[in-house]
């Protein structure tokens, strides 16, 4: 029986239980990292705790265990399991409280760890690319919900995430309310015209994707590639050469088709390719952790 991680304690993971009252529950009130490990070691670590914090520091909720604490729990976690690849999902919730949306009457907060095997898209759709829609549900406004934050409540993508399914695919691009391109449901996109690299900048409103920025600042740059942050609209996703989305659980996966539109020559581009095979180079041999 996989083990988890729940507030200190390592327990079983069908009797992990965190109370109906707890406002990560009844309200969403919380944050969260997804987090791959490789080899036995954990991909970008420092960099996910990062944003995990500053996430908590948004929402003023003071995490129970420090960075090093909980990153000292994720290698248990990982070792008790027996897992060197893996899935890691690290969750702060607001805790137990009242009825109401009072945040400060939920006295402690809780903290688990689940780590297990993931399989976020079919292998045939890394092999021959993915099909996506344009949805019709935007990203809540930056000035209404901070994208910053990877909270709980991820209602605003699942909505699109149906939207999705009931195309027939699985991922969906969403709009910012002024029409630009932000991101995808669970993903970061990269289009890719005349040989540049293009991905939004995080004044789209969206999240800053760790995978994204590995992209953008380690993988591009050692295949000879730049890669511009900007505004875009989804004309130029429509007129792609080639499309990329970037994430922890889906890690770089070729997009073929956005609507009715075809992406380029309908295949998996060539620098889409290279940036894939060098993702899976490094993490297979190093899996950098900062």
């Amino acid at each position: 029986m996989p083990k988890v991680w729940l507030d200190g304690e390592f327990v079983d993971s069908d009797q992990a239980k965190v109370s109906i009252f707890d406002h990560g529950v009844l309200y969403g009130d919380g944050c969260f990292e997804g987090i791959r490990a490789y080899n036995g070691r954990i991909f970008k670590l420092d960099s996910h705790l990062k944003r995990m914090y500053e996430s908590a520091g948004r929402l003023r909720l003071k995490p129970a265990y420090s960075r090093q604490e909980i990153a000292s729990a994720i290698r248990q976690t990982l070792k008790i399991n027996e897992l060197s690849d893996a899935y890691i999902r690290l969750v702060f919730t607001r805790g137990v409280g009242t009825l109401g949306l009072h945040p400060f009457k939920c006295p402690k907060p809780s903290t688990f760890i689940i780590t297990a095997s993931i399989e976020l898209y079919p292998q045939e759709l890394y092999d021959s690319g993915m099909k996506v829609i344009l949805a019709k549900h935007r990203r809540v406004p930056a000035n209404s919900l901070d994208p910053a934050i990877k909270s709980l409540n991820y209602l605003n993508n699942i909505l699109a995430k149906i939207e999705a399914i009931d195309a027939d695919v699985l991922e969906a691009i969403m709009l910012n309310a002024d029409d630009y391109v932000s991101e995808c449901t669970g993903d970061n996109i990269f289009i890719i015209k005349d040989g540049q690299i293009i991905t939004p900048s995080t004044e789209a409103g969206m999240l800053h994707g760790v995978t994204r920025r590995f992209v953008i600042d380690e993988l591009a740059p050692k295949l000879g590639y730049s890669v511009s942050e900007r505004m875009m609209k989804i004309d130029e996703v429509y007129a792609a050469d080639e499309i990329f989305l970037t994430g922890t659980a889906a890690e770089i996966i070729g997009v073929i088709g956005v609507d009715e539109h075809i992406v380029g020559s309908g295949k998996v581009g060539p620098m889409t390719q290279a940036l894939a095979q060098e993702f899976r180079r490094r993490v297979s041999q190093d899996a950098p952790e900062d």
